[in-house]
């Protein structure tokens, strides 16, 4: 079973086909939150740190952390982010961004074996983003679009994913440390988009030898109750093959869901982790009321 693994400067983190879902937190990211992109800007990344480490609390597995300010000095930030959060948490991290200059900053001071988000099928960034992963001994997301867009035909996304994992390996960059994301649009405007990441999500893992992450909630764009979407479409994605995901780790449903896969695929050995999360709590509050009824019967 192909093992990706990446690191920080105390932890491992390792994704497989076998192994316990990876969630990725996706939370230090300004896009759409004003307030936390204002304060970025100005240097006030105390928002950044309570999300850190609120999302490691929650059970996030990798963080990703991403800087794109319109206007800014989004590698001066990125650099300065991904240091900070290396600070206060110990767990591996994606370093996030379209802009190389950026990733290259991030890269230069991250400790340990980072997660580069991204890299296209387009020759530009083929040949920019995938030297410098190589440099810095990195994995990398590899995102299933090139110059001709995002294709509706699933066979043609995973033909770009094919050329990206071969191009990787032109570089020295073996298929374990390049995680396909197979691109998750918006299931409110295209019928079949669940459907299309299904199908490609068993040939990443069978035919290239390859890990797998997405943007989960992108799948519930513009609908309600899009939490009760997110974790249907994750649930059935891990069936399907899917290895990894950048998802919020603070939405209980959302776990809830990832946990129960793990149980389900059998990457939760003896149900522990599902135990310790669900029973342990319910044991210690009836072992409290049990103490409170031989204090108030002792009182008596």
């Amino acid at each position: 079973m192909t093992r990706t693994v990446v690191s920080s400067r105390a932890r491992e983190v390792a994704i497989g086909p076998d192994l316990p879902f990876v969630m990725i937190g996706e939370r230090i990211n300004p896009t759409g939150r004003k307030l936390l992109a204002a304060e970025m800007r100005e240097g006030d990344y105390h928002r950044v740190e309570a999300d850190a480490l609120a999302q490691v609390a929650a059970g996030a597995h990798m963080l990703d952390v991403n800087a794109g300010i319109p206007l800014a000095d989004e590698p001066a930030i990125l650099a300065e982010v991904i240091q900070l959060v290396q600070s206060v948490v110990d767990v591996p991290l994606a370093i996030d961004s379209s802009i190389v200059e950026a990733l290259e900053a991030g890269l230069s001071v991250y400790k340990g074996k980072a997660l580069v988000n991204s890299v296209t099928g387009e020759e530009e960034r083929l040949e920019r983003v995938l030297p410098l992963v190589a440099e810095h001994g990195a994995a990398v997301v590899a995102i299933s679009n090139d110059e001709s867009g995002i294709s509706e035909d699933p066979d043609v996304r995973f033909e770009v994913a094919a050329k990206i994992v071969r191009r990787a390996a032109d570089y020295g960059i073996p298929p374990e440390d390049v995680v396909v994301d197979p691109l998750v649009m918006p299931i409110g405007a295209l019928r079949y988009a669940g459907v299309q990441v299904f199908q490609i999500l068993g040939r990443l893992r069978d035919e290239l030898g390859v890990n797998s992450t997405c943007g989960a909630s992108n799948i519930s764009f513009g609908l309600p109750n899009r939490h009760g979407i997110n974790s249907a479409f994750l649930s059935m994605a891990i069936a399907s093959g899917l290895t990894s995901a950048i998802t919020n780790p603070l939405e209980k449903e959302i776990v809830h869901s990832i946990k129960a896969a793990d149980v389900l695929s059998g990457n939760d050995r003896d149900c522990a982790a599902w135990i310790r999360t669900f029973r342990a709590p319910a044991a210690v509050s009836r072992g409290r009321r049990r103490t409170r009824r031989r204090r108030a019967g002792a009182g008596g």
